[in-house]
């Protein structure tokens, strides 16, 4: 009987039971290297088959995958390995080799027969930690969200009844899997034996092309790569027409954008709504009937409620106010630990987001009420951008803030008042060298100085007000 194809990379085809043995393998040499049950292993890696052989790996042991952007600069891994206690680690970067023991996805993982090891059961405790990723707040550095086997396991229930995924769908990965939606999207494949393939970077035109030749059936799609679709010159070219839609999620939806690759390709949307601290939250009708002008219904298995911004009271029908989640699926908490009491209320996960819910349950963002910005799906605190700015000898204040963007979702301006005369370039480039690139500031504004509340606290919303146009120019 012919074994399905579950991961394809480049030209390597990797079938459940050869990922099995390669996994098996890669946990025998994570015992080796002293990796125990209950433990976190920090992994940093670029796209690659051995990305998804070590979770496995990882949790195979009985250990805690704690994931590190590729992106990260030396300083983001310094803080991401501290504040999770990590001791081990596995991956392709040779600064977070140079913190701590490494194993290196360069180097052959040799295979092994899973049935003929000897070890302790491989179940896991549901209530144990499966998986660690970073959210930015909006203070301080970056807090690991904590997500236990039960609710990962939650999670990837309501994305695969959400999106319909079953052995029959074809999906692709271009955006990094260390980002949870990556990562939900690789583990509910292996799950439903849905084929997957792998992408080492982004390309359109390797996208599109394997859309044609893999008969893709549903395509992930973020805002950057969403306006590339729409402004390729030649996509008519491009046999889309195994699409059962593309699934737009972790940005806002941009209508106008969507609504041009409906017309050129025929292909339907489907928006969705989800967070690292409760991966899927809501989603449109796949079958019809999606609207771009919501991110859906709550799925099956999650409840919403909308409170006072201020006031933290239920609010009713349609009217405008913090959403607030609760599920099997939300996280268990954040690393440090004191954080995780301000993100809830009543035991409602605070999402930070500002909308409204009608009558038959469609859910509609219009704000944030967290200051975080998000910029390619993935979540930037202006706190830990300032800290960089406020390091430069020139500044004397700053505050740094998103505003719309059509390729990024949201673009960062830092406003920076002076002490002495500096290039604009050099401050953005002293954040580029520090932090990941998608931190780096879009926009450096010059202001004599930055408006605040007698208590200190930032204005940003005048800020804004004031300069919330820069992206556009």
């Amino acid at each position: 009987m012919h074994t399905p194809t579950a991961l394809v990379f480049e030209q390597q085809e990797f079938t459940l039971p050869q990922l099995d043995r390669l996994t098996a393998g890669l946990a025998a040499t994570l015992r080796s290297r002293g990796v125990t049950r209950g433990g976190r292993v920090a992994l940093m890696s670029s796209n690659r088959p051995e990305f998804a052989i070590a979770v496995r790996a990882i949790w195979h042991v009985g250990a805690a995958v704690v994931l590190l952007s590729p992106a990260y600069k030396r300083g983001e891994i310094e803080h991401a390995v501290e504040v999770t206690s990590v001791s081990h680690a596995a991956g392709d970067n040779p600064i977070l080799a140079g913190l701590m023991p490494m194993i290196d996805l360069d180097e052959p993982i040799s295979p092994v027969d899973p049935t003929e090891q000897d070890d302790e059961s491989t179940e896991h405790d549901p209530n144990a930690d499966a998986v660690l990723v970073f959210s930015s707040g909006t203070t301080g550095m970056p807090k690991a969200v904590r997500h236990t086997h039960a609710s990962l396991r939650a999670a990837v229930r309501h994305w695969r009844d959400a999106l319909k995924l079953t052995s029959d769908d074809r999906i692709q990965i271009v955006t990094p899997p260390s980002h949870i939606l990556g990562l939900l999207n690789l583990v509910t494949a292996f799950e439903v034996g849905a084929r997957v393939r792998l992408h080492r970077r982004f390309d359109l035109d390797s996208m599109l092309r394997h859309i044609q030749s893999d008969r893709i059936t549903l395509e992930m799609v973020v805002a950057p790569i969403a306006l590339a679709i729409a402004d390729h010159p030649d996509l008519e070219s491009y046999d889309l027409s195994s699409l059962r839609y593309m699934m737009w999620g972790a940005t806002p939806v941009t209508p106008s954008v969507a609504e041009i690759i409906t017309r050129r390709t025929g292909v339907a949307w489907v928006p969705a709504y989800g967070a690292s601290e409760l991966p899927v939250i809501t989603c449109n009708p796949v079958d019809g009937g999606a609207r771009l002008d919501s991110v859906g219904r709550a799925v099956s298995g999650v409840r919403l409620r909308v409170a006072g911004i201020e006031s933290g009271k239920p609010l009713g029908v349609g009217e405008t106010g913090e959403i607030q989640a609760r599920s099997s699926s939300v996280m268990a908490g954040y690393l440090p630990g004191e954080a995780t009491a301000a993100a809830f209320a009543d035991n409602w996960y605070r999402t930070g987001d500002v909308g409204s819910i009608d009558a038959d349950g469609w859910v509609t963002l219009t704000d944030r009420s967290k200051e975080m910005i998000k910029v390619r799906g993935f979540q930037v605190a202006p706190a830990e951008v300032e800290a960089v700015l406020h390091g430069h000898p020139a500044v004397s204040d700053c505050a740094v803030f998103g505003v719309p963007d059509a390729m990024s979702g949201e673009a960062i301006v830092a406003a920076v008042a002076l002490t002495s005369p500096v290039e604009a370039l050099e401050l953005a480039d002293s954040v580029g060298e520090r932090l990941a690139a998608y931190k780096r500031p879009h926009d450096i504004v010059f202001v004599s100085e930055i408006p605040r509340l007698p208590s200190g606290k930032v204005l940003r919303r005048v800020l804004k007000e004031r300069y919330g146009r820069t992206s556009d120019q």
